[in-house]
């Protein structure tokens, strides 16, 4: 092929201009190329199919308990009754609404500050740092995730019966505060996007450690450490099954309320389904509110990775 180059002493400058252009696309391979309608379709099909659960608990909401029990699909548009389920949860006497959800958000926020604090610390050292036992460490850390949570059930009830935090937040926030799941998460995306030569730069210039980690590990974290924090937010919100264990009625999160939903108004799936929309509610508003900064942030750090 003839090269740039030697087309400019042929040809012109313009040219090879446009051979350097065309030389471009080819290289790309069609990588600027709008998709096709089979790629909107599928998508179109995806997005149906991801929002039919919500879709369907506003229709059970919205709808009389008698009507659900009579036709599976009692109407095909939600209605204003919806916001009168909403009412009559956050209003009940039977369950302390505003109570569960400022446990729900401690417990949620609290946890993703230290699980993406503590996994960004932990993936920087067996990223970059070398030390003695390094590879075998991080194989167990990453072998406890095959671990069922339900074998560490009892003696980690008993520890929290001793230490007298059965009944309150701590015993939920304490053992959620680490994951080795993110580890291996921050431990796989730092090996890949921060160079040696920053960290070798920031030693250079003297910095310690803990300033190397805090002024080029942590910025180059952000993208993951953000996708981290919000998977976590999430599981944390959903949680129910220690909750459900460790904490009581007087003391619940959202899930334990929409459980006493179900409890004291037996089964009336239209109040049970207001209240579960009720509970994800907050995280639709937390996905549109940071959705732009996530992708962004994502196609960010792949960019300098």
């Amino acid at each position: 092929m003839t090269s740039v180059a030697v087309t400019a002493q042929t040809a012109g400058k313009r040219a090879a201009a446009d051979a350097a252009r065309r030389r471009a696309r080819r290289a790309i391979g069609g990588a600027q190329r709008r998709p096709g309608r089979l790629t909107y379709a599928l998508l179109g099909i995806v997005l149906l199919i991801s929002i039919f659960p919500l879709y369907f608990t506003l229709l059970l909401g919205s709808s009389d308990p008698v009507e659900i029990a009579k036709n599976a699909v009692p109407q095909w548009l939600p209605d204003g009754s919806l916001f009168d389920q909403f009412a009559t949860v956050i209003s009940s006497t039977q369950i302390n609404f505003w109570k569960a959800l400022a446990n729900s958000l401690i417990i949620s926020t609290v946890t993703s500050l230290s699980v993406v604090f503590f996994s960004t610390l932990a993936g920087y050292a067996f990223a970059k740092l070398r030390f003695r036992g390094r590879g075998p460490l991080l194989v167990f850390t990453i072998a406890t995730m095959a671990v069922p949570v339900q074998l560490g059930v009892i003696p980690l009830y008993i520890l929290m019966s001793d230490i007298g935090w059965v009944g309150k937040i701590q015993a939920v926030i304490l053992p959620a505060m680490a994951a080795a799941f993110g580890v291996f998460w921050m431990t796989q995306y730092l090996s890949e996007a921060l160079p040696y030569e920053l960290i070798e730069a920031a030693r250079v210039d003297g910095a310690s450690m803990f300033r190397t980690f805090r002024s080029v590990a942590l910025p180059a974290a952000r993208p993951a450490a953000f996708m981290l924090g919000l998977f976590w937010f999430v599981q944390q919100w959903t949680m129910y099954f220690w909750p459900s264990i460790v904490l009581n009625n007087t003391n619940p999160t959202l899930t334990l309320v929409v459980q006493s939903l179900q409890a004291n108004y037996f089964v009336d799936y239209s109040l049970v389904m207001g209240g579960i929309f009720l509970v994800t509610l907050p995280l639709l508003v937390l996905f549109a509110v940071v959705g732009k900064q996530l992708v962004a942030g994502i196609m960010a750090g792949a960019v300098k990775g």
